[in-house]
């Protein structure tokens, strides 16, 4: 099998990233592209982030999960601890995040360290969400195999009966990761592949080195 994809061109003219521009923390910043992206391009699922972990097989491995909140401290994402992704966290935490925002032609990346949030926040959630979702978090044993997809919707039969009228508690295993940036890159697509590209690092009196970097 074999497809050419060299003539896929676009040309990015949505925007533009001046360095004078650029506030001091990065936060700042995020947060305002955040709500312009939520705000003029909502059919973008814009809480959707890409997190990078390096596995226990010493792979990097991708996905797609949702950003529940962001504060000036970092980026907080719920997950099941004992997943794949949860276990590579906790021999690795640093980590990587990205969000692509096609409509508005921008991308951030952000590296940083994975940490559990307190449990009482993780509870606080938890109990934010549908019931749906919290017997989904039961339900699965995140990243093992499963004979077939009959035995997750048994299971989820049997514990709907069983917590009928019932609170359903978080489970130990379940729960956030805060994301504390060290390094953050905004990416502002520009014609003729000249994108704007301005990086921050942390640096150890906790402010933030600002550079702009070459397309």
């Amino acid at each position: 099998m074999e497809k050419d994809l060299s003539n896929y061109r676009k040309s990015y003219e949505k925007g533009e990233l001046l360095l004078r521009d650029a506030p001091e923390n990065p936060m700042e910043l995020f947060q305002k592209w955040f709500y312009d992206v939520d705000q003029f391009f909502p059919e973008d699922e814009n809480n959707a982030m890409t997190i990078s972990t390096i596995g226990l097989d010493g792979f990097p491995k991708n996905r797609v999960v949702l950003l529940k909140k962001f504060t000036y401290e970092g980026f907080i994402f719920y997950t099941n601890y004992k997943s794949e992704k949860g276990r590579a966290i906790e021999k690795n935490p640093n980590v990587c995040l990205s969000f692509f925002w096609h409509a508005a032609e921008r991308q951030i990346i952000i590296k940083g360290k994975a940490e559990k949030i307190a449990p009482n926040l993780s509870d606080g959630y938890f109990e934010s969400r549908p019931k749906g979702s919290q017997l989904g978090a039961l339900v699965s044993n995140q990243s093992e195999v499963v004979l077939n997809r009959e035995v997750l919707e048994e299971k989820l039969k049997d514990l709907e009966v069983a917590y009928e009228g019932k609170e359903i508690e978080r489970p130990e295993y379940w729960g956030g990761y805060i994301v504390k940036p060290v390094e953050i890159e905004f990416w502002q697509g520009r014609p003729n592949r000249l994108h704007d590209r301005i990086r921050y690092q942390l640096q150890t009196d906790y402010n933030w080195a600002i550079d702009r970097l070459s397309p």
